[in-house]
């Protein structure tokens, strides 16, 4: 695929160990220097802050998005390439999405989770066929990976779908899964049809 631009979600807090930090801070420099924007939450804070800086840093193009009720509470940054302010989260999302060619997931909390499975569920639905990766850092997401193959093996979650996603710690592997990607053809039944409406 033709890619252009990474959205990276992440936490807005730096979390717990430096670790976090590097790993962000090695992303935003790798996309920059592939030449691949990045789109972010807007925030120069956490995690946020530390992958757009490097990013520029690096000599690379950044486009934030941020709610105007975000503005303040996750400091909007205002050094970056473009900075968007829009009426609301569910605005930030259809943005984010137009924006960009891929999705990857740092660290993060509630905000990063549901950011990422939107993506997951509009691919799922058919309303996007845009990659997207977990990029884990010392085994964070490997609990919620193990949840997605729960998910499979209780039947809410086809497997192919459950495949459609990568998972693991090497920056350069995942922008080359990224480029490569084919979009699984799953239908979402997994029964292949859907129930039908008593009359």
């Amino acid at each position: 695929m033709d890619l252009r631009s990474v959205c990276v979600y992440c936490g807005s807090n730096a979390g717990s160990r430096p670790l976090y930090a590097e790993r962000a801070a090695a992303l935003g420099t790798r996309l920059a220097r592939e030449g691949l924007a990045v789109v972010y939450g807007g925030g120069n804070v956490g995690l946020m802050g530390i992958v757009a800086d490097a990013a520029l840093a690096a000599g690379g193009k950044v486009i934030g998005v941020i709610p105007e009720q975000l503005v303040n509470w996750e400091v909007a940054h205002r050094g970056v390439t473009r900075l968007e302010i829009v009426a609301n989260m569910h605005e930030r999302k259809a943005r984010m999405f137009d924006l960009s060619g891929a999705f990857v997931a740092l660290p993060g909390g509630f905000g990063t989770m549901d950011e990422m499975f939107e993506m997951l569920t509009w691919r799922q639905l058919g309303l996007g066929d845009k990659p997207c990766a977990f990029l884990d850092v010392d085994g964070f997401y490997a609990p919620l990976v193990s949840m997605m193959d729960r998910m499979v093996a209780e039947r809410f979650l086809h497997a192919e779908q459950r495949n459609d996603l990568w998972h693991g710690e090497d920056i350069d592997a995942m922008i080359g899964w990224m480029r490569a990607y084919v979009p699984a053809q799953a239908d979402k039944w997994l029964d292949g049809k859907r129930r039908r409406e008593l009359r």
